[in-house]
């Protein structure tokens, strides 16, 4: 243990040896805290002999357990026996069942996941007779969810409207009928163990007593009850040890306050910070970028990251033609990557702000015939809601699909079970006939069938007239239209955007495949069904590849690759349109930022599109991104060279380097004509009711207003002819 200290730089030699007491460690990106923590043990036990029974290390995931229990051995042998190492959930688990007598359920308590919870919240709805559209059940969990994250019980959940209103109610009979299942969800697991802490002060001075030492990984991404359980399990000791990086909190959609650290050094102001700021990954280039992204955001604690990597290549910018040149420009740079310098595929990474960016990196790995690795989510096309709208097209164009049908007749729930479906079967089996095929005749109105299947008639009879209507709209219409009318009469949209993190980014995929599907309005139906066909075989490869990784921005904490693209550096994506009128959100939004640019070891590009497809087939203009006005030109390539005179066009603002032809061969689109209808705007149609403008634009001098209504989703209209009314 003596020699413990010499493999540290000088930061992370004063945060492993720091004295007893409350300690904050403000770890950068790569500076290496995952080691500063296992020796931070080793210290605890080899140097300052802490028994280590009485050591309490906390990690956000069993892997980080993992890798942490085996380097804690590897470093103290035997005398690592008997240190509660894990994640919260865990280490919450181990408690909760000692403490059984006092929770409302006994030791062998179930933990109900999220298929579980799903199911039983949709049964309480049903039994309320609450409309499922406006209470869906993942949509009434998140709000369940955030409310035990912010320990608000059903006692103290706040109610604004009558939505609030009847989410408590439901809130109230699940947590009862949790306890009739003799379960409980995991947030209960931090919420009971909060609520015994804070409630029964035997349990809090024998775990207080027992925790002489208690340790914490990404400290940033703690809630409210997570931070209520370390701050009560060290009021004995006040040995809190904590590492994190506030600039590195990204999951606020999943109840992380990183505001958690300002709580920390309020409740214990006798604590020390400690900075560690030495970086083991990046060249000295891409950490000024990322400080420079970072250091426009308030509330803080500043860090200057350096590394023995001196200079490097500078940040490269592309600004393609469109969002598909974009794709293609990436790609053919990887490619010449791997073929002519000879760099391993899989040190390549692209990362994108949602999901649905995907799809056109996708297609354009397919066609230059290069293996690809998809990160944190399905491939675009293996994802339910694509999968879902491409079954439904399957299904009209050939209803004797019958995998396709199961898939999707009770999508959206309508009442067809699985009972239904099996006497669906067993009649169509009679009669000879596929299962669509007897929907559509029972559709017509065939007395012989409604016989044969009694009850069942009226439900499947509404799905057949559904099929009918939408095959008589395919023969007349383009597989774009066809699309929405689907969506429409299903109520779709309602069903998969309940207005959480997953379900908006769900309707985003929906919304990319009807930009597929506009590309296909001469081909036809038939010609995307068998493009679709022909992906499906891409959805086959394995995910071990020695392959470049795509990912969302989200998936890429904790990672690191030489080379890093960061797509889609536009206004409402990167900042997300949902963060523009929330200061905390667009906050988070440049933390995300900076995750992605301090993943690059090696080299860093960046990457936005001056028009981008919408989902109605038309291009529209991109705003670039108000992040990219915060890297130092110095550090960009081309940057400094060939840029016009700020003011010699007599233009009262000056351009922003962003806009400039010399970082692009397409041309700057021309300055847009007026519209009557703005962003925002709120307007009433007479079929459609109230709604929300999302754009407007001029086509061949007419206006086309796109907007949001309520019920009806995202409309492309003709202003001329809408007749919408601004309220």
């Amino acid at each position: 243990m003596e020699d413990l200290l010499d493999f540290l730089n000088s930061q992370q030699q004063q945060a492993v040896a720091a004295p007893a007491g409350p300690t904050l460690v403000l770890a950068g990106p790569g500076s290496g805290k995952t080691r500063v923590l296992t020796y931070r043990i080793a210290y605890l036990v080899g140097v300052m002999n802490i028994p280590a029974y009485h050591i309490l290390a906390v990690t956000f995931t069993n892997k980080a357990a993992r890798q942490m229990g085996e380097r804690v051995t590897k470093l103290l042998g035997d005398q690592a026996e008997g240190i509660w190492l894990g994640t919260f959930h865990a280490i919450c688990g181990r408690i909760l069942r000692r403490e059984a007598d006092l929770l409302p359920v006994d030791r062998n308590f179930v933990i109900f996941d999220a298929d579980d919870q799903e199911t039983l919240m949709k049964n309480i709805i049903r039994e309320n007779n609450l409309d499922e559209k406006l209470f869906r059940p993942g949509s009434v969990l998140d709000a369940i969810s955030r409310a035990k994250n912010e320990l608000l019980t059903p006692d103290n959940f706040p109610v604004n409207n009558f939505r609030d209103d009847q989410v408590r109610r439901l809130y109230i009979q699940y947590q009862q009928r949790l306890v009739r299942n003799n379960a409980m969800d995991f947030d209960d697991m931090l919420l009971y163990t909060s609520q015994l802490l804070e409630d029964f002060p035997v349990v809090r001075e024998t775990y207080g007593h027992k925790f002489e030492h208690i340790l914490v990984d990404e400290f940033q991404d703690t809630n409210l009850a997570q931070y209520a359980i370390l701050r009560n399990l060290a009021r004995q000791h006040h040995n809190l040890y904590l590492v994190g990086d506030e600039d590195q909190s990204i999951y606020r959609w999943r109840g992380a306050d990183y505001r958690n650290i300002q709580r920390f050094q309020t409740d214990f102001k006798d604590s020390c910070t400690i900075l560690l700021e030495q970086n083991y990954r990046s060249t000295q280039t891409i950490l000024d970028t990322a400080v420079a992204i970072i250091d426009r955001n308030p509330n803080r604690t500043r860090k200057s990251l350096f590394t023995e990597r001196k200079g490097g290549d500078k940040v490269t910018l592309v600004v393609a033609a469109d969002d598909r040149d974009e794709a293609d420009r990436v790609v053919a740079s990887i490619r010449e990557g791997i073929t002519r310098g000879k760099q391993n595929p899989s040190s390549y990474a692209i990362m994108y702000r949602t999901n649905a960016q995907s799809r056109l990196l996708e297609e354009a790995f397919r066609r230059e015939g290069i293996n690809y690795r998809l990160v944190g989510a399905q491939r675009f096309y293996g994802r339910r809601e694509v999968k879902d709208a491409i079954a439904f097209l399957r299904l009209v164009y050939n209803p004797k699909d019958e995998i396709s049908l199961r898939r999707v007749i009770n999508v959206p729930p309508r009442g067809i079970g699985d009972k239904t479906l099996e006497k669906l079967a067993q009649v169509a089996t009679q009669l000879d006939r596929s299962m669509g095929e007897t929907l559509l005749e029972l559709a017509s109105g065939s007395p012989e069938l409604e016989a044969l299947m009694g009850r069942e008639t009226p439900r499947l009879a509404q799905f057949g007239r559904l099929l009918r209507d939408w095959r008589e709209q395919a023969s007349k219409n383009t597989p774009a239209i066809l699309f929405d009318r689907v969506v429409e009469d299903t109520g779709y949209t309602a069903y998969i955007q309940d207005h959480s993190e997953e379900g908006m980014d769900r309707w985003e995929n929906v919304l990319e495949l009807r930009a597929v599907l506009v590309e296909y309005d001469e081909q036809g139906l038939a010609a995307f069904l068998e493009a679709m066909a022909l992906v499906a075989d891409q959805d086959t490869l394995p995910d071990q590849l020695d392959a470049p990784t795509m990912l969302t921005l989200h998936a890429a904490k904790g990672l690191e690759f030489d080379q890093v693209f960061i797509t889609g550096l536009d206004e409402f994506l990167l900042p997300h349109s949902r963060s523009r009128d929330d200061e905390e959100a667009l906050a988070e939004e440049r933390r995300l930022f900076y995750v992605g640019v301090t993943r690059a070891r090696k080299k860093l590009t960046l990457t936005r599109a001056l028009r981008r497809r919408s989902p109605y087939g038309s291009f529209e203009a991109t705003i670039p991104s108000r992040f990219l006005d915060d890297l130092p030109t110095e550090l960009l390539q081309g940057s400094a060279r060939g840029l016009p005179s700020r003011f010699s066009d007599g233009r009262k603002e000056p351009y922003s380097r962003w806009e400039s032809p010399y970082f692009t061969s397409a041309a700057r689109p021309a300055e847009p004509a007026k519209t009557r209808f703005k962003a925002g705007m709120q307007v009433r149609h007479k079929t459609y009711g109230r709604g929300v403008v999302k754009t407007s634009r001029l086509d061949h001098g007419d206006e086309t207003v796109e907007v949001y209504f309520e019920g009806h989703g995202l409309k492309a209209l003709v202003a001329s002819l809408a007749k919408l009314e601004i309220l």
